[in-house]
């Protein structure tokens, strides 16, 4: 527990130190904010800021936080390592930086901010590639709270039941008004979530599980760690536990409904500290479920189901395991309101207009419904699905960090760049060799990881190099 104990000191000592520096990197001032100057109401409406940060953080804490590292805990105390070191100086600066420019830029939506910097043939990939990865978040997040409710409710309210009602509910969410259902029942979800986290929490030091602790190794612990070597598997399992791409294209959501630059740090910054202390509880959590009934159990809901039963009775469990249902139905709703967003920023539709909403969304709820056909169909087709989305989600976190570096560097903000280059340079070097030895890639042996992962580090900083010699020899040519 000692080990556990300094890790959540460390992740929110980690919000008011290190998102300090950050904050004083990025600058935010008094200038007036989309909110205010772009106000339509649907998609552009002031908000409180603790609203604002509720909705922001149970946007991005889907099942990645709670499953992710319930997963990840396999590989032993690595595991918190990643997640506070992650949160930090990863995924809470990709967060922050991505929403704060997003807000400078009118609100502007995660590829057209991509494009901006790193050029139009990246924006018009990352277009498709967004859009595909919120259909993915949609559709994977529609089975998985489905058959919780479904344990929770009489048997002829079975799975099938409450896809019908979760799909349902993430057509008006993503047609109607950001206040009229998300801002009001997000708050509620959000209460929910927490309570979850906070009881683990306590109950954590109530039962004073035997957890490993970090003198005691770094060794891979998982059943598989042949086959599944801690980089860069864990790094891609655990994912919004630590950093996820996926945030950046939910922070433009409230980038439009920010009364103040100066909110940014406890909204974009605090949401996935948050999110950090959420997925290093659960991490814990499992050790002591692995612990006490072994490490068979794949199952992720199932240690959620016992883990919640266990330590905090029937009433809160029934309270913990909504949570966990609240956090990937949130998740789904604003990932189908993101991709409406980016084809209409795509296409330079105006988005007042019902009619002009549904031209959006009806082929993008036919497409996420095949999905979900396709996923039902077996297990194996949710996990491919789901395999392919961790990944991707991971793959636009490089994209993400590699453009706000861009960024800084052209806002001659000195050597500042660095706070998202190393993270850039280590997500590309993980997502590279994640595709070329996971089963659902290239399949090569888990012996190449170091090769290729030394490798894309080497061609991503030396093409880096070109292009900032090159850039600091245009600003020499144009002020001489």
């Amino acid at each position: 527990m000692i080990t556990f104990t300094l890790c959540l000191l460390a992740l929110i000592a980690g919000y008011f130190l290190y998102g300090r520096v950050v904050e004083r990197v990025f600058g935010p001032d008094d200038r007036k904010t989309p909110a205010l100057t772009k106000t339509d109401g649907v998609d552009y409406i002031p908000m409180s800021t603790w609203k604002i940060f509720m909705i922001q953080f149970l946007n991005i804490a889907g099942l990645g936080p709670i499953f992710g590292a319930i997963m990840g805990a396999k590989f032993g105390t690595a595991s918190y390592l990643w997640i506070v070191l992650g949160s930090i100086f990863a995924g809470a600066v990709h967060d922050y930086l991505s929403g704060m420019l997003s807000m400078r830029h009118d609100g502007e939506s995660l590829p057209e901010l991509i494009g901006r910097y790193l050029g139009v043939t990246t924006k018009q990939v990352m277009r498709v590639f967004t859009v595909i990865l919120m259909v993915l978040v949609g559709s994977v997040f529609v089975a998985g709270p489905a058959g919780l409710l479904a344990n929770l409710t009489p048997e002829v309210l079975d799975t099938t039941f409450w896809i019908v009602v979760v799909f349902l509910y993430y057509v008006l969410a993503t047609m109607l008004p950001i206040d009229k259902i998300i801002g009001k029942i997000y708050p509620i979800f959000a209460f929910a979530l927490l309570f979850m986290a906070v009881g683990i929490l306590v109950m954590l030091y109530v039962n004073h599980p035997a957890l490993p602790e970090i003198w005691d190794g770094l060794q891979n612990t998982h059943p598989d760690a042949a086959n599944l070597p801690i980089f860069p598997i864990m790094f891609v399992s655990i994912a919004c536990g630590a950093i996820s791409g996926f945030h950046a294209t939910q922070s433009p959501l409230m980038a439009r409904c920010m009364k103040s630059e100066r909110y940014g740090r406890p909204v974009f910054y605090g949401a996935m500290i948050t999110e950090g202390i959420v997925a290093l509880i659960w991490a814990a959590a499992a050790t002591y479920f692995f612990h006490e009934n072994g490490m068979e159990e794949t199952n992720a809901a199932v240690i959620v189901d016992a883990v919640t039963k266990d330590w905090l009775g029937t009433v809160g469990g029934v309270l913990a395991v909504l949570g966990v249902i609240a956090a990937p139905i949130t998740s789904g709703d604003t990932a189908f309101r993101s991709a409406r967003l980016i084809v209409a920023d795509f296409l330079g539709l105006e988005q007042k207009s019902i009619r002009r909403r549904l031209y959006i969304c009806v082929p993008m709820f036919l497409a996420a419904i095949g999905l979900l056909l396709y996923s039902l169909r077996d297990a194996q087709g949710f996990d491919m699905i789901w395999r392919y989305f961790a990944w991707s989600n991971q793959t636009l976190s490089v994209f993400t960090l590699w453009a706000v570096t861009v960024y800084l560097v052209r806002t001659r903000k000195g050597l500042t760049y660095y706070i998202t280059f190393i993270p850039a340079l280590f997500m590309t070097a993980v997502c590279t060799t994640y595709i070329c030895v996971a089963p659902e890639g290239l399949g090569l042996s888990a012996g190449w990881s170091p090769y290729i992962a030394l490798v894309a580090l080497l061609v991503a900083a030396v093409w880096f190099g070109v292009w900032y010699l090159k850039r600091k020899e245009n600003d020499k040519l144009m002020y001489n």
